[in-house]
């Protein structure tokens, strides 16, 4: 089985150590012991944990979609161009890069510093392990 040392586990969620240690010591997320002392989050509990966060989220105003993947995030960069326009997103330690119309970037008021949320539905995803 793998486990995650604290600080690893908190990269993977995308929150800082001392969050992660706050949901350990309130007892949302269970926690073990290594031989060094040092507190450990077994694999299946944390994936068990991320998809109960998962399901916690709040999607309101949004409407009904098929679309699972919501990235909240702030825009970094607007590139205007005849037709087009591409949008970058800064969603925590991803950065979402996006074509869109340039009549939509417009219409959104895009622009550096505004927060937008990247909303993906793809029939292809590529899974790698780092």
């Amino acid at each position: 089985m793998h486990t995650y040392r604290i600080g690893e586990a908190a990269a993977l969620m995308g929150v800082s150590a001392d969050t992660l240690r706050r949901w350990v010591d309130s007892g949302r997320l269970t926690a073990e012991r290594d031989e060094q002392g040092r507190r450990i989050i077994p694999g299946p509990a944390l994936a068990a944990f991320a998809r109960e966060l998962s399901r916690g989220t709040d999607r309101e105003g949004n409407g009904v979609s098929s679309a699972r993947n919501r990235f909240t995030g702030i825009v970094t960069e607007v590139i205007l161009g005849d037709v087009s326009a591409q949008v970058e997103i800064q969603a925590g330690p991803f950065r979402v890069v996006s074509m869109i119309s340039r009549e939509s970037a417009e219409e959104l008021g895009l622009e550096p510093g505004v927060p937008a949320v990247a909303v993906i539905k793809s029939t292809n995803v590529v899974v790698e392990k780092p």
